[in-house]
């Protein structure tokens, strides 16, 4: 157990910000996961209306640093690929 003021703090916020990832992360899944639905139902207007709100979460996590610029940028590739897939 930290002894040291500062260790004390960095623990609460280090906790405080994983609480926020873990967040972010199972949002980000839960439209990635909808997205996939709508495509193997071949619903391509579902499709693009949640391929843009997933591509907006996907773009604000990597802008808060919850996921890499090029993980979010394949991330967004292949959903946009697999919605343009069904027409």
């Amino acid at each position: 157990m930290a002894n040291i003021k500062s260790a004390k703090k960095r623990i609460s916020v280090i906790a405080t910000k994983t609480e926020r990832n873990k967040a972010i992360k199972s949002e980000v899944k839960t439209y990635i996961k909808k997205v996939e639905a709508a495509v193997a139902a071949k619903d391509a207007a579902v499709a693009k209306e949640v391929l843009a709100i997933a591509t907006k979460k996907i773009d604000m996590a990597a802008s808060k640093g919850v996921y890499h610029k090029n993980n979010a940028a394949r991330k967004v590739s292949r959903l946009t690929k697999a919605v343009n897939s069904i027409n």
